[in-house]
């Protein structure tokens, strides 16, 4: 599968130069863990980008809760971390989480193509005999240059448009429970967004919590019209991006983000929210 890279892979590629591992670890639930665990020990080498301050900008009323990055700002931080165009990127969770897939999007918008995730992440690396440092890295920085791809995400606005259309399928990447509205831990209003289909995004990984290969996910993508335009939200567009890149290696070319998915959604009060199941 592309943009997965094994444990023994990586190993084999730690020697050679122009290598950036970026540790992305990251706790919804206590914004500090992240950066407290990459200080406690990480993969040598690796520099740490954090969800809230580095892979996302400032929350308002609108945009949902983790906004898109402004560009200028995290292109120039990817340079002090010594990513060029030309770096090849290497990006890790604690294990295959939603965090690494969200970086992966955001290099994949700005027209960087070689990042791959770490199949397993922290917790393979050291099953598998890889060592950990508290080392920070001294970094060498270089420029990122911009390149944005077209049409890679919608706002709210598209959303409410698209509705109603047979040319395009919502997807809801939440657990089963929070799309039912059963339960809802982080927002005031439980539910979904008006006829989104529920593809938790757990579903692209295998039982032992590794990646599905190609064919796998495109049997778990059988459903979906591969000439329709799919729109992938999720809370706040983190958990959406393991789909879209699951999507993306089944063979749909079509795929756009709704970055401010659910969280951005229920911030106006007029948008209504379904509870209960869909007909798919």
């Amino acid at each position: 599968m592309r943009n997965i890279i094994s444990v023994e892979r990586l190993k084999k590629r730690l020697p050679q130069n122009n290598v950036v591992i970026v540790d992305v670890r990251f706790d919804l639930m206590d914004a500090d863990a992240g950066r407290k665990a990459y200080l406690h020990g990480h993969l040598p080498g690796a520099v740490y980008m954090d969800l809230n301050r580095d892979l996302s900008g400032k929350a308002g009323k609108h945009g949902g809760n983790h906004p898109l990055p402004d560009w200028d700002l995290f292109a120039n931080k990817l340079g002090k971390l010594g990513i060029s165009n030309n770096t090849t990127v290497v990006v890790y969770d604690q294990g295959n989480d939603m965090f690494a897939p969200r970086f992966w999007w955001l290099l994949d918008y700005l027209g960087h193509e070689k990042v791959y995730l770490l199949d397993g992440g922290l917790d393979r690396w050291v099953a598998e005999g890889g060592e950990l440092t508290s080392t920070v890295p001294n970094l060498q920085p270089t420029i990122f240059r911009r390149n944005e791809k077209e049409n890679r995400y919608v706002d709210m606005e598209e959303v409410k448009e698209k509705l109603e259309s047979e040319e395009t399928t919502i997807i809801d990447s939440r657990a089963p429970a929070r799309y039912l509205g059963d339960e809802e831990p982080m927002y005031a209003r439980a539910g979904h967004i008006p006829g989104a289909v529920n593809y938790f995004w757990k579903g692209v990984l295998k039982e032992n919590g590794t990646w599905k290969n190609e064919e796998q996910l495109r049997e778990h993508f059988s459903k979906l019209d591969k000439d329709a335009e799919i729109i992938v939200s999720c809370g706040s567009g983190v958990s959406a991006c393991p789909n879209i890149l699951a999507l993306d290696n089944a063979g749909f070319k079509n795929v756009k983000l709704y970055p401010g998915s659910f969280s951005d959604w229920i911030s106006y009060e007029k948008n209504e929210v379904a509870i209960g199941e869909e007909d798919e």
